[in-house]
């Protein structure tokens, strides 16, 4: 963390207001500060920030989260003219400029708009710009938002090719047990997956957010999975964290950066059907690394064109992998169970593909 050449750090809404929703600009300025720190150092930074519809609850009336999706998008109209207001005085001070960027679940999953993101994030740096992102909550929708920032940062993280990501949190780091419970233990190190076996994770977060520990560990999963070093901690040890001291928990990479377009089709991608495959094609997959034939599958569930993406997943439902697939699921079912040779014999030669090719799918 303390030699990280780019960072990407999320903070939640509850790490930015008052329990009552208002935006506490001191804890934002200090926030600011420590990050402003951190890129007139050299390091390029990436702020993921939640509070826009916390800001934008008094404002409206209101003590409490609304609970309705037109109640939250007109609290994030309001709050999101507050908040970006705020980190350009606290970043200005410093006399640094901050751009924002506004996303939805849509921007991830469409992979046109992924490269877009990709783009605009990448321009800011070079300009010497610290870039706000945030879920456009103001537009979004059940079907398409994220529902927190933690998944969204820990894609950025990848969008950005950071080298490490900092969740901060209103706890000090993973507990194996409730923070608040006598005898739960700080977890320092996360090595790999299975140290977290023994772990009781629960809570959604607090009035003002949607996140929650769970969303944390499995924005730390991703992340770690593409080759990124997180770290969880709480907002008021961002000095300690930024410089490489003992705060919150670490979570080691377990795996090497995949292409962009492999960790998309694996976390942002929202499948627009399912593939049901038998045991010898979960082998295949899994062992061989092989394409996934007509012959494999068993049912087709969804409705969905050529090239979308779709989830493998075996008798049991147990996911297997994401691909993009060749046919429609209009066409699918003549398919299945036939070999290459008979598609071809019978359909002609332009049928005889993998229904998803290799290169076109990742094992989750």
């Amino acid at each position: 963390m303390r030699e990280a050449r780019t960072v990407v750090v999320k903070v939640g809404s509850s790490s930015l207001t008052t329990p009552e929703g208002v935006l506490d600009v001191a804890r934002l300025t200090a926030l600011a500060d420590a990050l402003a720190a951190r890129r007139l150092a050299g390091s390029d930074v990436v702020l993921v920030s939640s509070g826009a519809i916390a800001a934008g609850i008094v404002p409206l009336g209101h003590t409490t989260r609304p609970n309705d999706l037109a109640t939250q998008q007109a609290a994030a109209s309001v709050g999101q003219g507050a908040l970006i207001a705020a980190y350009t005085a606290a970043f200005g001070a410093h006399g640094l400029t901050v751009g924002q960027l506004l996303l939805t679940a849509d921007d991830l999953i469409r992979r046109q708009n992924y490269g877009n993101a990709r783009r605009a994030v990448g321009r800011l740096l070079r300009l010497g710009v610290v870039p706000v992102v945030n879920e456009n909550d103001a537009v979004a929708t059940d079907e398409i938002g994220f529902g927190d920032n933690d998944r969204l940062a820990a894609l950025v993280a990848h969008l950005t090719r950071a080298d490490a990501l900092l969740l901060l949190t209103d706890v000090d780091g993973l507990y194996d047990g409730p923070p608040s419970e006598a005898g739960s233990v700080r977890i320092p190190l996360v090595r790999r997956q299975e140290d977290l076996a023994e772990v009781r994770l629960g809570g959604t977060g607090s009035k003002v957010g949607t996140g929650g520990m769970v969303t944390k560990v499995e924005a730390a999963r991703i992340a770690t999975g593409a080759g990124v070093t997180t770290l969880l901690t709480s907002a008021d040890q961002i000095v300690d964290a930024l410089t490489g001291r003992d705060a919150g928990t670490v979570f080691l990479p377990t795996g090497t950066r995949p292409a962009s377009r492999m960790l998309w089709l694996a976390h942002a991608s929202d499948p627009a059907g399912r593939l049901v495959v038998d045991d010898g094609a979960v082998r295949a997959l899994r062992g061989r690394g092989a394409s996934l034939l007509p012959a494999g599958i068993v049912r087709v569930e969804g409705s969905f064109d050529e090239g979308a993406p779709v989830e493998v997943v075996d008798r049991r439902g147990i996911g297997v992998a994401r691909g993009l697939v060749a046919y429609g699921s209009d066409e699918l079912p003549r398919l299945l169970g036939r070999s290459t040779t008979w598609i071809a014999d019978v359909f002609g030669g332009e049928y005889a593909r993998e229904i998803v090719h290799r290169d076109h799918l990742v094992l989750v």
